[in-house]
């Protein structure tokens, strides 16, 4: 993946499909991704209208398997 990614403020996320974890409670207390062309964004979700982060797939996967292996967990 190219380390070059567009300015977020410049793109339209209207078409985005958000999602986000299960284990948020539905309080809006959760950060939701979503795919646009080969990037992943963030967002969250209590203040939607913000402009999204930008990730490409390499992002994401070291950030999951981080997480899988309980390097954040001390940020809970």
């Amino acid at each position: 993946m190219s380390n070059t990614k567009p300015d977020p403020a410049e793109l339209d996320f209207s078409g985005v499909a958000w999602e986000k974890s299960p284990f948020s409670g539905g309080n809006d207390n959760c950060v939701e991704f979503g795919v646009i062309g080969e990037l992943i964004a963030m967002r969250d979700s209590k203040r939607p209208e913000q402009t999204p982060l930008l990730f490409d797939r390499d992002e994401i996967a070291a950030m999951l398997a981080g997480a899988k292996s309980g390097s954040f967990d001390h940020l809970a």
